[in-house]
């Protein structure tokens, strides 16, 4: 009996161990709440995670870069980088930042969150020494990292130090201009103005000892789970791998140490961040690379043959995408045989053949299968990925340079049939000369997969197809039969 009373007394303090810990990150949430304007609540709970992640940092070898990011001034950014700076892990703001050398030396002694405000400024583009300062920001995401500093010694002279880079970074600034692959360490948070007076002013007057105090329950909830987080497996959504995994799989650890609903809470965070990635790649605000774009093109343009020579697919890639591949280009210039030919190799260590070494060279389809797959192009058709018309797949997509449709092959009309008569030119009538010898005729209809399909515009028949004012109607046209009737 006693045992099992010590047993039972156990499992309800971890229970309500497990309780508090989730308590914790709510409280954390309801405290931002009071002083934070975000368009989209869940963005508080994504900040409660990363304060928590904070004072875990070395324990889930990978730290987030936390964006937070407005459309115009006054919405709250600094407000928020000052309560970080009061929960996070031994914060130091940086209002700006003046060399590389000064952001290594403030992490020469140990582990502290670097806050940077106006980021939009002091990481711009055309500053001097901002490529130095972005190289420390990216490589010191991940526990280990460090960058070799100059530094002096004794009688004179200089030595060569491995200085830490390492630390959980957070950045603010009105719609700042990043380099992508800041941008892909980096977990955006959305500011808006408060035009509604419903957030309280961050009075640190009277608000310091109370900031103190959460802050010191973040210290003891870190303390309890730190061998916990430690290597933790985590199940993340599907998707989330590369640099969205390592980004995500520190905050899911924190989450999953915490317990209650906010395992889910972490999953919705990261499906929302992977559908937004999404939707941006979609829409042209995340640019492809160069090499992504053209396999993509490649595989949208290839035909039913195997084998394409490099001179058919320049062209093909030409009218698909002018804008990438013509001559209006950012290059400069139309795409060419060599230089497709280079571009592919470096993105995918294919190259082109002559088969039987004879003839053009050009590509077979079959060795471009495997990077098409491995690189997620067409895994959006049930059949298999590059496998046009396997079981399933979608034949009545619209081409969005000829807009004609592909459609199920159907049996031919009776026009169609092999040695059904056929429309004659010989009567077809003119308005110009009827007495004139007939033009061959003009191929009226647009042939698709297995199926005429009549083109249509003003001026057009809409049974037969054919331009009206200039080529009449064709023999089998039942209006013109009618009319003659």
């Amino acid at each position: 009996m006693t045992e099992n009373r010590a047993e039972r007394g156990r499992v309800v303090a971890q229970q309500w161990a497990a309780t508090a810990r989730a308590r914790l990150l709510d409280e954390i949430v309801s405290w931002l709440r009071r002083f934070i304007a975000v368009p989209d609540d869940r963005d508080l709970s994504l900040l409660a995670l990363w304060i928590v992640s904070t004072h875990l940092a070395v324990e889930l070898y990978t730290t987030p870069r936390l964006l937070i990011d407005s459309t115009m001034p006054g919405s709250g950014k600094t407000t928020v980088l000052d309560h970080l700076a009061r929960l996070t892990w031994q914060a130091v703001q940086a209002a700006s930042l003046s060399s590389p050398a000064l952001l290594v030396r403030m992490l020469e002694h140990g582990v502290r969150t670097v806050l940077i405000d106006e980021v939009d400024r002091s990481l711009h583009p055309n500053k001097p020494g901002v490529e130095d300062l972005l190289g420390i920001l990216n490589s010191g995401y991940r526990r280990g990292a460090t960058r070799p500093v100059l530094v002096p010694v004794k009688g004179g002279g200089w030595e060569v130090r491995e200085m830490p880079t390492f630390a959980p970074v957070a950045m603010a600034g009105n719609s700042p201009r990043l380099p992508d692959d800041t941008v892909s360490r980096s977990i955006r948070i959305l500011l808006m103005p408060d035009l509604d007076g419903v957030i309280e002013d961050s009075d640190w007057e009277h608000l310091d000892a109370d900031a103190e105090d959460l802050r010191q329950k973040i210290v003891k909830f870190a303390d309890t789970v730190r061998g916990d987080v430690a290597g933790m497996t985590v199940d993340l959504p599907v998707g989330c791998i590369g640099r969205a995994k390592e980004k995500w799989r520190p905050l899911k650890r924190v989450a999953v140490a915490a317990g209650g609903n906010w395992p889910e809470i972490a999953d919705d965070l990261i499906e929302r961040s992977l559908a937004e990635d999404a939707d941006e790649r979609e829409a042209g605000l995340k640019t492809l690379p160069p090499g992504m774009v053209l396999l993509t093109d490649m595989h949208t343009i290839w035909p039913d043959d195997d084998f394409v020579p490099t001179k058919e697919l320049v062209s093909k890639l030409i009218l698909h995408n002018p804008e990438y591949w013509g001559a209006a280009s950012s290059y400069g210039k139309p795409l060419t045989d060599t230089r497709l030919g280079r571009m592919v190799a470096q993105a995918s260590k294919v190259t082109s053949v002559r088969p039987g070494g004879r003839g053009p060279r050009g590509y077979h389809r079959s060795d471009l299968l495997r990077v098409w797959h491995r690189l997620g192009i067409g895994r959006s058709e049930p059949g298999a990925p590059g496998e046009p018309g396997a079981p399933g797949a979608d034949h009545n997509q619209v081409h969005r340079l000829n807009r004609v449709h592909q459609v199920e092959t159907d049996p031919p009309p009776h026009g169609d049939q092999p040695g059904a008569d056929k429309p004659s030119p010989a009567n077809m009538p003119t308005k110009l000369d009827p007495s004139a010898p007939a033009k061959p005729e003009r191929k009226a209809r647009v042939r698709t997969r297995g199926k005429y399909r009549a083109p249509t515009g003003p001026g057009r028949c809409p049974t037969c197809g054919w331009h009206v004012e200039t080529q009449g109607h064709s023999n089998d046209c039942m209006p013109a039969n009618e009319q003659t009737a």
